[in-house]
């Protein structure tokens, strides 16, 4: 593996701060709202601040706040879904420390949805067994988080926000962080730090269809790698049952239909109009994401139509305009009216479950480098994530890698960017291949998964990869594509050595095939 992305013959700007944190999302503005006063930090964000996983959650957040509910049942929940792979120390620790972080996020001004009487609205999802989901703005969650976290890292005068701003490398050496490698403003820019969090988001962006938003391309995951940390779990992938069909969405990003409206009490119908879930789990349409995502996809497979349809009409237009104003207004905006008409719908990549490995303080095993939020493998979500636990985990996680960089207090010895020769003058065509790699990882790597396929698809990209080593990387695309070949690799290896059917990862060739 190449060691940066990046020619140290350019000119770069060197700059001292103590804490560097990378994505602007729930994690890392969380993060940012807990670090000591006294903590010198620069935010880097690819695009705008407003453009993360974080800003498109619909759903809400998962925390026990209503008096039936308890710790113990969110615990089980959360533990069922995982497959028996996830930390249970992990799983306690988000579920006990939820309902402070809600607390935490009502007294910095979010304004989640409250019933006639002034109590928080809760709502219930797939896998959960009671309602303990709270949401904003109906289905802008995330968004109403995200916007009071910024209004609150915005005013801390130790923050320094920097958009538009390409993290491309973690510098380590001995194992210990030393700083961190940008590109913004035109030009390189080397920070030398001994601390980094890490929360980056995802990298949806390396299938074909995705809710992830295009900045979401791995690159987090790559530049940990690179720098040394361990990662687990890269083989359990979360395809979302519900994304909006519409040929629109190919390679770009598609919209998501919250899992809330099956909570809601809306149904899943086949081409012949006919309720399919019942059959297939108790739960029906709420049984757990990677169940409904499979039956959904086998529907498909059995009829002409390339979608199934969600059908909530039966619920009044009154409701549904004021709980899913942001569905209601974009499917309008695609000529789909859900008060009277189903909505089509398919499965999408949505979330990764594994990542970078840390501990429960949110360290990894490089020294400096701290990780949150879906680039992060807590443990939390194991085999399978449950529904809306993932922007809890991003409050509990996100204070908790704050809280050990002002506690350790990571101090870098100010240490020159290393030399890197790169003697590569092979141009690509970063667009094409991505393309080209998109469709690799629908086709061999999406929801359903055999060896076979596995093999051809890592031999291809493994081709992909050894030409990246001889090419020259000069622009941000050029990167972003190394950075989602090299992650592409890490995932074909790990779900081709588990042969084993799991949560999320499903093996059609259970136990492997004859080619494995």
């Amino acid at each position: 593996m190449r060691r940066y992305l990046f020619d140290t013959d350019s000119d770069f700007a060197t700059h001292e701060i103590d804490v560097a944190i990378v994505g602007s999302g729930l994690a890392g503005l969380y993060a940012a709202h807990h670090l000591d006063a006294s903590l010198k930090c620069t935010l880097f964000t690819k695009e705008r601040m407003e453009i993360s996983s974080s800003s498109l959650a619909q759903g809400g957040i998962a925390a026990v706040t209503e008096r039936d509910d308890h710790f113990t049942y969110h615990y089980l929940d959360t533990i069922n879904a995982g497959a028996g792979l996830c930390n249970r120390k992990a799983v306690r620790l988000i579920v006990e420390e939820g309902p402070k972080e809600i607390i935490e996020m009502l007294s910095l001004g979010t304004q989640f949805d409250l019933d006639s009487n002034g109590k928080l609205k809760t709502t219930r999802e797939g896998g959960h067994g009671m309602n303990r989901i709270l949401h904003a703005g109906g289905d802008a969650t995330g968004q109403e988080m995200v916007r009071t976290l910024k209004e609150t890292v915005i005013n801390k005068e130790n923050i320094t926000l920097h958009e538009n701003a390409f993290a491309a490398d973690i510098i380590a050496e001995n194992n210990k962080v030393i700083g961190l490698v940008v590109f913004e403003n035109g030009g390189w820019h080397y920070y030398k730090t001994g601390c980094v969090i890490l929360s980056s988001g995802g990298l949806g962006q390396i299938y074909r269809y995705t809710t992830n938003p295009t900045v979401a391309t791995g690159d987090g995951f790559a530049i940990a790698l690179r720098a040394g940390a361990m990662m687990e779990h890269m083989e359990f992938i979360q395809f979302h049952p519900t994304g909006l069909y519409t040929p629109l969405n190919r390679n770009r990003q598609c919209f998501l239909i919250s899992e809330a409206v099956r909570g809601e009490g809306g149904i899943l119908l086949n081409d012949a109009g006919e309720r399919f879930m019942q059959q297939r789990h108790p739960l029906a349409e709420l049984a757990p994401r990677d169940i409904v995502a499979r039956e959904i996809y086998r529907e498909i497979q059995n009829q002409t139509t390339p979608y199934v349809k969600l059908d909530i009409t039966h619920r009044s237009k009154e409701f549904l305009t004021a709980r899913f104003p942001t569905i209601y207004k974009t499917c309008v905006e695609y000529g789909i009216d859900i008060t009277s008409e189903p909505i089509p719908v398919g499965p999408v990549q949505h979330y990764m479950m594994g990542g970078v490995k840390t501990n429960l303080n949110g360290e990894t095993s490089v020294k400096g480098l701290l990780a949150c939020g879906e680039v992060a493998s807590t443990g939390v979500h194991g085999a399978n994530r449950l529904a809306s636990n993932s922007t809890l985990e991003c409050l509990v996680f996100g204070r908790r890698c704050a809280e050990r960089a002002n506690s350790t207090g990571y101090r870098s010895k100010h240490t020159p960017l290393p030399s890197q020769t790169q003697n590569k003058n092979l141009n690509i065509d970063a667009d094409a291949h991505i393309i080209e790699l998109k469709g690799i990882m629908v086709k061999y790597c999406g929801i359903l998964r055999n060896g076979r396929d596995l093999k051809h698809a890592l031999d291809r990209v493994s081709e992909m990869y050894a030409q990246l080593e001889k090419a020259a990387l000069r622009t941000i695309r050029e990167m972003e594509y190394a950075n989602m070949v090299i992650i592409a690799m890490e995932i074909l290896k790990r779900t081709y050595s588990r042969k084993k059917s799991v949560g999320a990862h499903y093996r059609t060739d259970e136990g492997g095939s004859a080619d494995d």
